[in-house]
């Protein structure tokens, strides 16, 4: 186990220890100091080691179908994505724009991508191609992972990026065939606590949207404190129904849980 792992699991234990008494889970946290940290790695894929079986998500749909997997899976699965991903060229930096439903692959994708190293650019199905093609431009995207639903936005945004498609799509890149690559994945170097993770678009309610930088300990670190302000403990089962593309899905579907 990783000193990473050691020292951000004594954080998440003691906010668990002192659930029910804010003031002293006040008094004795203070915020894990890590030089790196990859949250996939260090942590995700430590709690699948230790409970492979555990279940990790549940995917209902309208009509009462049912996806569930379990920690170990996802482990396995995101790994899978992760090298599938780099032999499409995708590496540690790169930028990916991902346009997907509340789906069992947008949590395969995320977790691909930590393991990668790379920046995410998380995105909402309601974008319209000029939102789009200024979010590729900008966000100097290299990869975009889009659901079949919303390949037609991408119609007239031009730019040298790979595309990659859930479901099936003329000239794009099947997500499919990431589930025959190698089950086991090795980093290429260390992610350290100031790299990039995500890249999001605020809303541009009043003005144009603005890029809004997280790094790879300020959100998987940061929300320890969404998980006690939850009052989330293990076993439980976290319903949330945030829409993809908006921070709070990052942490209240993805981090605390």
């Amino acid at each position: 186990m990783s000193d990473e792992t050691t020292t951000f699991r004594a954080a998440r234990d003691l906010l668990l220890s002192y659930r029910s008494d804010y003031d002293a889970a006040r008094a004795a946290f203070r915020w894990p100091t890590l030089s790196q940290f990859n949250w996939a790695l260090d942590w995700f894929d430590v709690v699948a080691c230790e409970h492979p079986d555990r279940a990790a998500i549940r995917i209902i749909e309208e009509d009462g179908a049912e996806t569930r997997l379990s920690y170990g899976q996802m482990a396995e699965r995101s790994a899978r994505v992760a090298n599938w991903l780099r032999a499409q060229g995708v590496g540690r930096g790169d930028r990916i724009l991902v346009m997907l439903p509340n789906r069992v692959e947008l949590w395969e994708a995320t977790l691909a991508a930590m393991k990668l190293g790379a920046v995410l650019i998380p995105s909402t199905m309601l974008l319209t191609p000029a939102d789009v093609a200024d979010r590729v431009k900008r966000g100097q995207v290299s990869c975009v992972i889009a659901d079949e639903s919303a390949v037609a936005t991408f119609a007239t945004v031009h730019g040298d990026f790979t595309r990659i498609v859930v479901g099936e799509a003329p000239g794009w890149r099947s997500y499919g065939d990431a589930q025959g690559a190698e089950p086991e994945f090795s980093a290429d170097g260390v992610t350290r606590a100031d790299d990039t993770l995500f890249l999001y678009f605020t809303s541009g309610t009043t003005s144009k949207p603005k890029l809004v930088e997280h790094t790879y300990t300020s959100y998987p670190v940061g929300h320890l404190s969404t998980m006690y302000w939850l009052g989330l403990q293990p076993g439980d089962v976290h319903f949330n129904i945030s829409s993809p593309g908006w921070a709070k899905h990052a942490w209240g579907c993805f981090l605390a849980p």
